[in-house]
């Protein structure tokens, strides 16, 4: 080869032009320009319009390294330390305060991921009210995502990697907002595509100047007409496609979804932002109710249920009763577990036990669309025909939920429900003259002690005021039913599942509540519990489903996603708890009316559900790990922190240990001759010692033996079997397979030195980018 193709071939391994650039820079800001419109912080997109320029700067640090010299590490290191000093001031100039010096800017995006830090892991709240920590995340992700393309196709000529990387985040964030962003995809692919069609070309004039075939510029133009031309008509066919296909292949992509990555979703909830317009992977029921600013809802099938004989008014499914509010949410206390035989009183020994001479129960058959740990119940359970785990908060033990082996797919539940005024139910009178002699417990749990600082301001008082003034009586009955049809009132609350546009920052939702007069569900029912509360009436937050749809017999009910539901249930004393729905949706199934009944005259007070009559309960034995009183033991996240960091150390260290393991033994098939090569070559590229276009096998052995003299026999035998077989046309027997299989797991580990040996490139004058052609 003579220098002037020596020369030529140089030039074309120099894909700095601008278009090439160009190409680079339009995925990275398509990206940004994805994440942006998704409006993922708070709703508000003008908060994420610095991520396009982030974008740029990533790409830039990545195209400067290789023109200067550095190696992929170093460049990584001074781009990440550009990062860390210039991010926190941009945020802190889209947090509010406007214009400010440097050092100001930077303690404003300090002051918010320390004050996000305090309210998520110190304090463990369900939410925060500060917002500068996604920031910071977003464009961390913006900066680093583009700076790894752009030096994958700068350092490594590794397009396709740019393309995979940053080809992944764009679908990631599609897939889980509802927002359109087709335009978005449509740019990343011609780019993309462009980009691997240069890179292509170029690789292929090296191989005509290597190989003296002819003039490489004339394959320049035919190779860039011909994929000019593929990639039009491959992005016209998708969008007619897309537009024309009568089928959605993927539109069933969460419905599968399994339990344990909804239960994982929900426990990330309070870390991730709530952007109000990403897709749901269905609901899902934990001991933390997060009450975000959208209701995300779908089609998948939850469950369907059987009952033995129709029902007027079907009861709603029950399945986590929450005690504790926290300005942005609900949580269960730490809960006592207890095992429920199969058959027996799942209440009958806790102060949750039901009235039965003023209720019925009912028998449904529950089955699950997929494994779940969670006990539907429609009504409050009585019995479950399988073993089931009880967890109950309080000493007196105040049902929090219900769960049962996975692997049974369908179960039987008896529950109660009101029964019939003839037959001696609950009515509106009864209840009007229940009393207020509640359980000292009761108020504890659920009454105003226990409602948290914040949890009412001043819109929120003034509304109750007006609501109580025109209450019909001052007992809690009325006071209940009375907030309830006033928050119904589409005059005074508008019904809505998207309140992302609507701006409030008080830390409490029923504050906010009361400010926007909008709201779904857990709004609703947040507001009349905590009313209820402030007014000393105990009250707890229900989540489960709506009946669902109902077949034609009206017994078999399939529930949705879209029927996840919460309401609220109120403490009378003698009757136990009574649901109430305050949600303001009249297109929704509602709950059984309360007759109005006879006058009775006031009872006296009683102290609980069962002071009124006589319970005949079986006893159960106290099972492994209860206490005398038949309660298990406590169960709270606080005491087991230490324990879960030491099994996660543990379970990190044993994997750790097997992958070094396998690693060093190396893969258990055969190892051809040319895979050995190859895969050494390729690991010694990774260090910064791949083989140069002009070195033989013998050569590169001979090289990498330079810089690792321990291990110049094993490379031998590598290079020797590579070059016998590629061009000797030679079978290996069975003892040199043997050999080069034992040389090849050997350099596997030994060429882990080279990354103390990385090679420092020669100092050289700095070359000017190149245009593109």
């Amino acid at each position: 080869m003579t220098v002037r193709d020596r020369e030529l071939l140089q030039s074309l391994r120099r894909v700095d032009g601008w278009f090439t650039i160009g190409l680079v820079a339009i995925m990275c800001v398509a990206l940004a320009w994805s994440l942006d419109d998704a409006m993922l912080v708070v709703g508000r997109d003008e908060l994420t319009d610095f991520l396009p320029p982030m974008a740029l700067a990533g790409a830039f640090f990545g195209l400067v390294g290789p023109l200067v010299g550095w190696g992929r590490w170093t460049t990584h290191l001074i781009g990440a330390a550009f990062a860390a000093l210039v991010l926190p001031l941009v945020v802190g100039t889209v947090l509010p305060g406007g214009p400010a010096p440097l050092h100001d800017l930077f303690q404003r995006t300090t002051d918010q991921v320390v004050l996000a830090w305090t309210d998520l892991i110190l304090d463990g709240r369900l939410s925060t009210p500060a917002y500068g920590h996604h920031l910071l995340v977003l464009g961390l992700i913006v900066w680093g995502s583009a700076q790894f393309a752009s030096y994958a196709a700068f350092g490594h000529r590794r397009p396709i990697n740019a393309v995979v990387v940053l080809g992944l985040l764009l679908l990631a964030n599609m897939s889980l907002t509802t927002r359109p962003q087709l335009e978005f995809l449509v740019i990343f692919s011609i780019a993309g595509l462009f980009l691997l069609v240069r890179f292509h070309t170029l690789d292929e004039q090296g191989d005509w100047v290597r190989r003296r075939i002819g003039d490489p510029a004339a394959i320049s133009s035919l190779y860039l007409r011909g994929g000019t031309v593929f990639i039009i008509a491959a992005i016209t066919g998708s969008l007619l496609l897309t537009g024309a296909a009568s089928s959605a292949p993927l539109a069933g992509a969460w419905t599968d979804v399994g339990a344990r990555l909804v239960e994982w979703s929900q426990w990330l909830q309070p870390y991730l932002p709530d952007p109000g317009n990403g897709r749901s992977l269905g609901p899902s029921f934990t001991d933390s109710a997060r009450i975000g600013q959208t209701w995300h809802t779908n089609d998948q099938l939850q469950l369907t249920w059987t009952l033995a004989e129709p029902e007027a008014n079907p009861p709603f499914i029950a399945q986590h009763y929450y005690d504790k509010f926290e300005l942005r949410g609900w949580r269960v206390s730490p809960t006592t577990e207890a095992a429920v035989v199969a058959g027996t009183d799942v209440l009958g020994d806790t102060d949750d036990s039901v009235n039965t001479e003023v209720e019925r129960t009912i028998s449904a058959k529950v089955s699950p669309s997929f494994a779940r740990r969670e006990v539907f119940s429609p009504g409050l359970p009585a019995t479950v025909d399988q073993d089931v785990t009880l967890r109950t908060i309080g000493t007196g033990g105040y049902l929090a939920s219900l769960e049962r082996d996975p692997t049974d797919a369908t179960y039987t539940i008896s529950a109660y429900v009101p029964a019939n005024e003839a037959h001696g139910g609950w009515t509106e009178e009864k209840l009007r003259v229940a009393g207020t002699d509640y359980p000292d417990e009761i108020k504890q749990l659920y009454g105003k002690a226990a409602l948290p600082p914040g949890a009412l301001g001043p819109e929120s008082l003034k509304l109750l005021a007006s609501i109580t003034s025109t209450a019909r009586a001052s007992d809690p009955y009325d006071i209940a039913a009375r907030i309830r049809d006033v928050l119904r009132d589409p005059k005074v609350i508008e019904y809505s599942t998207d309140l992302s546009q609507d701006r409030c920052d008080d830390p409490s939702v029923v504050e906010c509540f009361a400010k926007i007069r909008k709201g779904f569900c857990q709004w609703y029912a947040s507001a009349m519990a905590i009313f209820l509360r402030e007014l000393d009436i105990p009250a707890r937050f229900v989540q489960g489903y709506l009946p669902g749809q109902p077949d034609a017999a009206g017994t078999t009910f399939t529930v949705r996603s879209h029927d996840a539901h919460a309401w609220v249930q109120v403490y009378f004393p003698g009757y136990g708890w009574v649901d109430f729905d305050p949600t303001g949706n009249p297109n929704r199934p509602q709950l059984a009316p309360i007759p109005s009944g006879r006058p009775v005259p006031t009872a006296k007070a009683s102290s609980g559900p069962g002071a009124s009559f006589e319970r005949s309960v079986p006893s159960r034995r106290a099972e492994p790990g209860e206490d005398a009183t038949g309660q298990g033991t406590s169960r709270t996240s606080r005491g087991t922190t230490g324990l879960l960091i030491a099994i996660a150390v543990l379970l990190f260290a044993a994997v750790g240990a097997i992958a070094a393991f396998v690693y060093r033994r190396g893969p258990r098939r055969p190892v051809s001759a040319d895979e050995a090569y190859r895969s050494v070559a390729r690991l010694a590229a990774r260090f910064g010692f791949a083989p140069r276009p002009t070195q033989t096998v013998y050569e590169f052995a001979g090289a990498l033996g330079d810089e690792l003299p321990m291990v110049r026999p094993e490379l031998q035998t590598v290079a020797r079997a590579k070059v016998e077989v590629a061009y000797g046309g030679r079978v290996l027997g069975a003892d040199r397979m043997t050999s080069l299989r034992e040389a090849h797991r050997r350099l596997r580990v030994q060429l882990l030195r080279l990354l103390l040996r990385r090679r420092r490139r020669p100092r050289s004058p700095r070359p000017r980018l190149r245009r593109g052609r």
